[in-house]
């Protein structure tokens, strides 16, 4: 298994137009969770400009079928994403 993490880039309103999706986005990845697929996410704040997914998969085709299925990604909240294989060092077990 790889780690992974998926980052958004998301749009300036993105706090007040989450709302509507929130509950969808958040079925989905409490899904993907319990698969053992996702391990954490959350959003930055100040500025609330980006969101960090962390997965740990065999293959990032799993990440590109969530990004697919996001509700985030497919109503324009996200502007763009990037997945990047992520070299755990220490946490690893």
């Amino acid at each position: 298994m790889n780690y992974y993490a998926l980052f958004y880039n998301v749009v300036d309103d993105y706090i007040t137009r989450r709302g509507q999706y929130r509950d969808e986005h958040l079925i989905l990845a409490k899904e993907s969770n319990k698969r053992g697929e996702l391990i954490l996410a959350g959003v930055f704040s100040d500025p609330y400009d980006k969101t960090l997914l962390v997965f740990k998969v065999a293959d990032k085709s799993v990440i590109e079928d969530f990004v697919k299925n996001d509700p985030y990604h497919k109503n324009g909240l996200v502007k763009d994403y990037e997945i990047r294989n992520w070299n755990v060092v220490i946490g690893n077990e």
